[in-house]
């Protein structure tokens, strides 16, 4: 290995043609690290912000983009027992994943499913560990819990995170209403095996929720949109719903509220994101993926779906694929 590597920058940030390739030093892990030879890398929302300016690293992270990875290990921290060079993994990093190399803690580090390639597992960790902490986990209280025989309101179908959820939410028991933005991508939810598909651009969803759920509502909300929704995500619950908050992608974060639904349904209006969580935090994600998800992934009931692959020196044109919200599922770099 060579102590330099190449990676993106993007400067003091803008849009996506700030991003150039540039050299720099190659990371060295930490005791409780891993270090990998990246092959490809998943391109997240999070990534189009911190590229932006408007969502910097946390003390201690990498400040190149990046939050998701696969490739090999070829070093290890002095701490790390789990993995050894040669292994094939795929890890929710905290940064650093535009680049040859990058390292990542062992407890967000997984195997590749039996069966993936680079590609394919590189578009897991970012969606997999938010759509599993959020809508499914029950270890904290920003988690949806849902269960089988419940519904979920899953917003943003044909993203990576919509996909995602549609499909764990169908794999472990529950029904599915999404919402998407053409016929084309509510077609695609459906493939993906949404039960109803509803075009946000032509109708009222809370009064479709209404309708296909005969008055009674949904279980969960899975909202990456935020306060333009607020009110009728109140309306499209049920008794004891939860509404959890992932993103703003409708560029507001304050809302007018009537408190009123959350009182009378008692419902639980929650949300979180992942970056900020601890290592063990992000750790016990991990681990009930490898031991609930895996198995699915494996036995392709379920999986990320790839909508474009761009080699890492065009990542600016991946950034503008996804700002114009015209990709259903996954955006993917390749490097090397």
């Amino acid at each position: 290995m060579t102590e330099m590597m190449t990676h993106i920058a993007h400067g003091a940030g803008g849009g996506p043609e700030v991003m150039v390739l540039a050299q720099g030093p190659r990371p060295s892990p930490a005791a409780d690290e891993v270090l990998i030879r990246i092959e490809a890398v998943g391109v997240n929302r999070p990534d189009v912000l911190q590229r932006s300016g408007a969502y910097p690293p946390p003390p201690g992270a990498s400040a190149i983009l990046g939050l998701e990875c696969a490739g090999e290990v070829v070093a290890v921290g002095s701490t790390v027992v789990a993995f050894k060079p040669g292994d094939k993994v795929c890890a929710l990093t905290n940064g650093g994943a535009y680049a040859e190399y990058c390292t990542a803690p062992e407890a967000q580090t997984l195997l590749w499913p039996k069966g993936y390639d680079a590609l394919r597992a590189a578009a897991v960790p970012e969606t997999y560990f938010t759509v599993w902490a959020n809508l499914f986990g029950t270890s904290h209280a920003s988690a949806g819990r849902l269960q089988p025989g419940e519904t979920a309101l899953i917003h943003g179908g044909s993203s990576g995170i919509g996909v995602t959820a549609i499909q764990l939410a169908k794999a472990f028991g529950a029904s599915v209403i999404t919402t998407a933005g053409s016929e084309e991508k509510c077609k695609a939810v459906l493939g993906f095996g949404a039960d109803h598909a509803i075009n946000y651009r032509e109708h009222d969803f809370a009064d479709e929720v209404k309708r296909i759920t005969q008055g009674r509502g949904v279980d969960v909300v899975l909202d990456m949109v935020g306060a333009p929704y607020f009110g009728r995500n109140m309306r499209s619950l049920r008794l004891d719903g939860r509404l959890v908050l992932i993103a703003f992608l409708g560029g507001e974060m304050a809302a007018n509220l009537d408190l009123r639904p959350i009182m009378l349904k008692r419902l639980v209006v929650t949300g979180s994101t992942m970056r900020p969580r601890t290592t063990a935090q992000k750790g016990e994600i991990a681990q009930a993926l490898r031991q609930k998800v895996w198995p699915l992934l494996e036995a392709g009931e379920a999986g990320p779906h790839i909508h474009a692959t761009f080699p890492l020196a065009e990542a600016a044109a991946a950034h503008a694929l996804m700002e114009s919200s015209q990709h259903i599922g996954k955006i993917m770099l390749t490097v090397g």
